[in-house]
């Protein structure tokens, strides 16, 4: 690891935590409905949207009703999706002639794009059409982030109102999410995507000859446009099959350096939002530290592990499964960061990284991706740890827990544990299903405990809607598309729900006032204290799971075995 490495990560760091509280106070005013300066310009369409709509955008609705809004929206948006998959050899932007797609692949795509998971059981070059890309896979792109910064903006309104049942407007927080950050941060991003290279066009495919006198397709398409909002949106889904690994999708450092900062942008910058919207900017900024230790903790881990000598083959650095352009270090700065936003696009293969780095990148999926997560679910999956710290800090010191001044009671912490439970279940349960019938077992590349990683590593990807994969694990079968699909389903809306329902009845309580009993939620203590309920429940949960895979190859691989 070389000194330019070392401050390439610095770099990286350091725009992000100057570029959180100014893009994290400009969705304060957004979301507040506050004069900023894209509202004379974008305010107008904002304006027709609700017309056309008939939304009345003054008009709040309990949490019920808006979570009503959000189901019927999102199921919606997932028969489009599938619709059009199922009819795609009779839409036009077809210059390939690709064919319809099958239904299990359709419903697994659907359901993937739609919770914003954008796990990929296809090649996206070989399979979807231009048409699909746009209208189906970009769109979904956009609703879906802005669906988790909506059910995060019911949280934040929850915490900060007192004796209210409104949470605010389901169309309202898409709308502005999807307009005035989403759309305006996609099109800078995709301009400079453009001109470091990445291909934005409609012609058909390229046929070529290569040097060796062989013939070579080409693939071309619209690709900017779906790049720049995938990472913004925490979304991931690659336009190529070899998603930010393909040259027309990543060609350059600064191309790479703009991909891996815009993953992270929008959920840090999230948490100043949270601070701000709630009263309390050192609560956002005690969020952001967690979140920051634990990211800067797992790339110490994974950079250590890729870095040290391999003893089976006595090297160090081992760039099997890498991009030379970026190097080891962009590499493995890339997995942490695309497994810390429940992002998943990839520079790298994830199945040719060291045991331990592989073990990073699912303790980091496992965990429910809060490392500031997915736009909105990392934040709001924070807050349920919060929640699980405060009570575990109430029982410690015999009295009544608090956060904010709401008083956390049973009905809070019974959905927090249903939304930690959720996705955990998906992940053991599946990955055990899996591992002992012929079809699941069927799609392994790999055996021993590097195999039985490629399931875990699957199920973690769907349940946390992260979408990234080990690559070595053939899920293109009709087991794996509907058993991810269900998957994806559970981890996403298994959260949602949970958390929509502990705003509407934090929402309902009165604030008490902070007194010298209060147990304080922005200082070092409770920082300490949220960073051990996170790994406590992780471990608890998961290091049986986590022995079987990563962990005894790590034992065995240093002993000359490999799988």
């Amino acid at each position: 690891m070389t000194t330019f490495d070392l401050i390439q990560i610095a770099l990286f760091l350091l725009a992000l935590i100057l570029l959180t509280p100014a893009l994290g106070a400009f969705m304060t005013k957004v979301f507040s409905g506050e004069k900023h300066f894209l509202k004379p310009v974008l305010g107008w369409l904002e304006r027709i949207i609700y017309r056309v709509t008939g939304v009345n955008p003054d008009e709040e609705s309990n949490w019920k009703t808006y979570l009503a809004g959000l189901l019927t929206f999102n199921i919606l948006g997932f028969l489009i999706l599938f619709i059009l998959q199922m009819i795609q050899s009779h839409l036009p932007f077809n210059t390939e002639k690709l064919p319809n797609v099958p239904w299990h692949l359709s419903f697994n795509t659907a359901v993937s794009f739609m919770t914003n998971t954008n796990w990929q059981s296809y090649a996206g070059e070989t399979t979807l059409s231009y048409f699909i890309q746009m209208i189906g896979l970009t769109v979904q792109n956009f609703v879906s982030a802005a669906t988790g910064i909506a059910v995060l903006l019911t949280l934040i309104r929850g915490v900060s109102r007192k004796t209210t049942d409104k949470l605010g407007n389901f169309w309202v927080d898409l709308t502005r999410s999807t307009l005035y950050i989403l759309i305006p941060l996609s099109f800078v991003l995709a301009l400079l995507l453009v001109s470091q290279g990445v291909i934005q066009n409609f012609t058909p495919y390229v046929k070529a000859t290569n040097i060796e006198g062989t013939s070579q397709i080409i693939p071309m398409g619209p690709a900017a446009s779906q790049i720049a909002i995938k990472q913004l949106g925490t979304n991931g889904g690659g336009f190529f099959n070899a998603n930010s690994a393909h040259p027309f999708e990543n060609p350059t450092p600064f191309s790479n350096f703009l991909e891996m900062l815009s993953i992270l942008l929008i959920p840090a910058a999230l948490t100043y939002t949270y601070g701000k919207m709630v009263g309390s900017v050192r609560q956002g900024w005690t969020v952001f530290v967690v979140m920051f230790i634990l990211m800067i903790a797992g790339l110490a881990i994974s950079l250590h592990s890729e870095y040290a000598t391999n003893p089976v083959f006595g090297a160090h650095s081992m760039m099997e499964g890498k991009e030379t352009r970026f190097g080891v270090t962009n590499s493995v700065l890339w997995s942490v960061v695309t497994t810390d936003a429940s992002n998943g696009s990839v520079n790298s293969m994830h199945d040719s990284l060291s045991p331990v780095s592989g073990l990073v990148a699912m303790v980091n999926l496992v965990i429910g991706e809060v490392v500031y997560g997915g736009v909105g679910s990392g934040l709001y999956g924070m807050v349920i740890f919060i929640i699980l710290t405060v009570f575990i800090a109430g029982l410690m010191v015999g009295r009544t827990p608090e956060y904010l001044g709401k008083k956390i009671e049973a009905f809070e912490v019974q959905m927090a544990i249903i939304a930690v439970l959720a996705p955990s279940t998906v992940i053991l349960l599946f990955s055990a299903l899996a591992s002992i019938t012929p079809s699941g077992l069927a799609g392994l590349n790999n055996s021993g405990p590097h195999g039985f990683s490629e399931i875990l590593y699957t199920f973690a990807s769907a349940a946390g809607n992260n979408g990234s994969a080990f690559a070595g694990l053939n899920a293109n079968t009709v087991f794996y598309n509907i058993l991810i699909g269900f998957g994806m389903l559970i981890g996403r809306f298994g959260v949602i729900i949970p958390v929509m329902a502990i705003a509407g009845n934090l929402a309902k309580k009165k604030i008490t006032p902070p007194s010298s009993g209060t147990f304080h939620t922005d200082n070092w203590l409770f920082v300490m204290l949220l960073i051990a309920v996170i790994l406590i429940v992780g471990g608890l949960t998961f290091f049986p799971a986590l022995s079987l895979g990563p962990i005894v190859e790590h034992l065995l691989m240093q002993s000359g075995i490999t799988f």
